[in-house]
């Protein structure tokens, strides 16, 4: 295997990323820095990133994971705990997450050691879809849909959101779909709307639904079918 795709699959990073941290000297193999990305690497191969032993699992790692509250979905957090932690050793060091939810969001969270495979989802050029179940601190107003479809300006940004989709569960739930990623943007819609969201929780992403016998905390495998969907 490549070098680049190697450290490109186990980091999460783009081949372009993996790239440029080769060239920058933090990769090595068998103690030599590398920063070639054309290297023909194996398994018999010690590949450190950052000075981590990136170790060789057998195929790709796929699972969903139903995330609390009050968890991140990054690797080191000095407040909050992490979602990893619901991993064993050494999945937990290997896996990472196609995309991300905030610390009071719960739902759906994707994980992988396929890098090229988290790309897909998270690139803002595939325009994967996710929706979200909205809980509003006010009643739902008829206005919002119109709005959402045709693209909300959030604050402090150039361009407007890309079309949303929403329907009306009751007077303060919904069902949102958006298919781009920008900081708190769920929050900042209805914010823009006049409205504040309560509690969200995501369910979908792409054709990926979460699975309902999972409880907080409980993660499950992906079937070939689920992963094959991106």
């Amino acid at each position: 295997m490549r070098l680049d795709k190697f450290i490109a699959e186990q980091t999460g990073l783009t081949r372009s990323q993996a790239a440029k941290a080769l060239k920058s000297g933090v990769v090595s193999v068998n103690e030599e820095i590398e920063k070639s990305g054309a290297r023909k690497v194996s398994a018999e191969d010690a590949i450190r990133y950052e000075g981590e032993l990136l170790e060789w699992l057998e195929g790709g790692q796929y699972f969903m994971l139903y995330k609390p509250q009050g968890y991140v979905c990054s690797h080191d957090d000095g407040e909050y705990p992490t979602v990893f932690q619901f991993f064993d050793y050494p999945l937990m060091n290997k896996l990472h997450t196609a995309g991300r939810l905030d610390v009071d969001t719960t739902g759906l969270v994707l994980l992988t050691d396929d890098g090229q495979w988290s790309h897909r989802i998270t690139s803002p050029k595939h325009h994967c879809e996710k929706t979200y179940l909205v809980t509003l601190a006010d009643p739902v107003e008829a206005f919002y849909a119109q709005q959402l479809a045709e693209g909300i300006l959030l604050r402090g940004e150039k361009e407007p959101c890309l079309p949303a989709k929403m329907e009306i569960l009751d007077d303060y739930n919904v069902n949102l779909t958006i298919s781009e990623g920008r900081y708190h943007q769920v929050k900042r819609m209805f914010a823009a709307l006049g409205n504040k969201v309560e509690a969200l929780h995501r369910w979908r992403i792409g054709d990926i639904v979460l699975d309902e016998s999972l409880e907080e905390g409980e993660y499950r495998a992906l079937s070939d079918k689920e992963i094959g969907s991106f």
